[in-house]
Order: structure tokens, then sequence, then C-alpha cells
């Protein structure tokens, strides 16, 4: 499980992937509405003009020295879903987040799964 004391802290460090390449920054952290442990990660990906923010599971994630190394590949992050920098995930687009990396998904009796922190 990832733990980060202070997201704030966190905030613009290079995200990279399981072989070391860097893929971008870390924007924000989603927790599971039932568990509030962390569960994903928003990465900002691309250009200035063009820029978007990926979701990346946080399992396996280590923290390294000015890094979050987390155990996807970069190609993987890179074509996951994705919403605008300044844009809000709606509930109906979580099932693809969960469904691009393999994971199940439950929201169980929550409209929501995951909330941002």
């Amino acid at each position: 499980m990832f733990e980060a004391d202070d997201i704030r802290e966190w905030r613009g460090h290079h995200v990279v992937d399981d072989s070391g390449s860097k893929i971008g920054e870390l924007e924000a952290l989603y927790v599971d509405t039932r568990t509030d442990e962390y569960i994903f990660a928003t990465v900002k990906i691309g250009m200035l003009s063009r820029s978007r923010l990926v979701f990346v599971p946080t399992a396996g994630a280590k923290v390294g020295p000015g890094h979050l190394k987390v155990a996807f590949p970069k190609k993987l992050v890179r074509d996951a879903p994705s919403i605008d920098t300044d844009g809000e995930l709606m509930a109906p687009d979580e099932p693809a987040i969960f469904r691009h990396y393999e994971l199940p998904y439950d929201a169980g009796e929550t409209e929501r799964l995951l909330a941002r922190r």
C-alpha cells in the first residue's frame, strides 16, 4: 500500500514506471471511498497547452528520492483513461479506469468508489 503523509509535498514530483522511465508529474491521489486508502494517482502528461491527467493504480508504488515509482509500464499508463487538468472524474467514468488495468470494480451501494485527496 502506498502511504503519503502529506500529498501537498508530493504534487509536481516525477512519476516513473517500473523501469524508471519518466511518465509525468504527480497531480493528486484518489482513495477508495469504502476504506479511505489510496488506490489511484493522477499523473499530468503532455505539453503545457495539451496536458491531461491519466490515472494509475498506487498498488505496488514506491516513494523514491524526488519521485513516485509505479508498478506499471509507461505505455499502459499513458493510454489510461484521462481527464482535463481542470476536470473532474465523473462517477460513470470510474469503471473504465479499473477495466484499463484489469482491476475489479464494485462500487457496492455507494454512488462513487473514488474520491480525490
